[in-house]
């Protein structure tokens, strides 16, 4: 071989190395995501439905993901406190929320909310829903719906519910139902799900407006008094138990549904693989068994589904909040 054929085939050598450089390499963030252990804010107490939901689909999404799911309860704010710090996290995948009805609610209620669900999310998927029901505890006197909107009517302003905080969806379901059926209810909000089921147990209040998840083991064991369903159509798990629009509150719907949301712009890649591995979990049939025994509907859907099922939400939430002229200060 000649010196100019060795220069030249330095030269081309020389040129692919450079060229291999300066291509961009591949998103090892998002080619092998994950790489580390994923945090999942449940922006509640534990107890609640959003918390309940969490720990069913955590492990199932561990195991198609090959890494731990840790759950971290960050309660406040009617779910807006640790729905901010998810909102603010970095934008990898490695931080997500469990999102229901409330983040469609909030923003119409006059409540300071920090952040925009529509610009400082990217949906990954819906996960269920399940139905609000009315609870009593069991040494009040009234034991039907309809003896409760009497007995409600004749004490206005003596009668207090639950719920996990200001704007949450039980406290909207209470106050829709104190419009409907012309009564005066005194809200007392709590820090979840738990702690309001736990007051009403034990008397502090009288009512509570709360997930059939987080009430159905407390009325089975007669703990609580199981009064109506805030729904469209009855529970197949309590089918003798009447929803609000038979009571004649009618149109009446308070279905609440759960979601999972990681932050803004988390790379398409990232987002897809942790929508597979939810609608995996979400066909699986412990997952299944345990979602119906507690009253959960699994639903599941595309990221871009579950975009347009925010939007429809905000719309129609908005509607009902301004008909019923409903606040919340925080």
């Amino acid at each position: 071989m000649t010196f100019l054929s060795r220069f030249v085939r330095a030269v081309l050598a020389c040129a692919a190395t450079a060229l291999v450089a300066g291509a961009p390499a591949p998103a090892a963030s998002q080619t092998a995501f994950p790489m580390k252990p994923i945090t999942l804010v449940v922006p509640f107490a534990p107890g609640g439905g959003n918390d309940i939901v969490a720990r069913l689909i955590a492990p199932k999404m561990s195991q198609q993901l090959g890494q731990t799911i840790v759950i971290e309860n960050k309660p406040g704010a009617g779910g807006n406190l640790g729905t901010d710090l998810v909102a603010h996290a970095p934008a990898d995948g490695y931080t997500l929320v469990i999102a229901s009805s409330q983040v469609t609610m909030n923003p119409h209620l006059g409540m300071k909310v920090p952040f925009r669900i529509e610009r400082d999310f990217e949906p990954v998927g819906l996960i269920a829903s399940v139905p609000i029901m009315l609870v009593a505890n069991p040494v009040q006197p009234y034991k039907t719906l309809k003896e409760f909107i009497d007995y409600a009517r004749a004490n206005p302003g003596k009668i207090s519910y639950s719920s996990p905080g200001p704007g949450t969806p039980q406290h909207l379901a209470g106050e829709v139902f104190a419009s409907l059926s012309k009564t005066e209810l005194l809200h007392i909000p709590y820090r979840g799900t738990g702690p309001s089921i736990t007051d009403l147990m034990g008397g502090q209040v009288q009512v509570s407006f709360a997930t059939f998840a987080s009430a159905i083991q407390y009325v089975r064991a007669g703990k609580l008094r199981a009064l109506g369903i805030a729904g469209q159509r009855r529970t197949a798990l309590m089918p003798d138990l009447p929803t609000f629009a038979e009571a004649g509150l009618k149109g009446y719907d308070a279905e609440l549904w759960y979601s999972l949301l990681a932050p803004a712009k988390t790379p398409r890649a990232v987002v897809d693989k942790l929508n597979g591995a939810l609608l995996t979990a979400l066909k699986s049939p412990e997952v299944v068994e345990q979602f119906a025994k507690q009253g959960f509907e699994p639903k599941g859907s595309t990221p871009a589904e579950l975009k347009t099922f925010i939007v429809q939400e905000m719309a129609r939430w908005q509607r009902v909040i301004t008909e019923n002229n409903i606040k919340v200060a925080l």
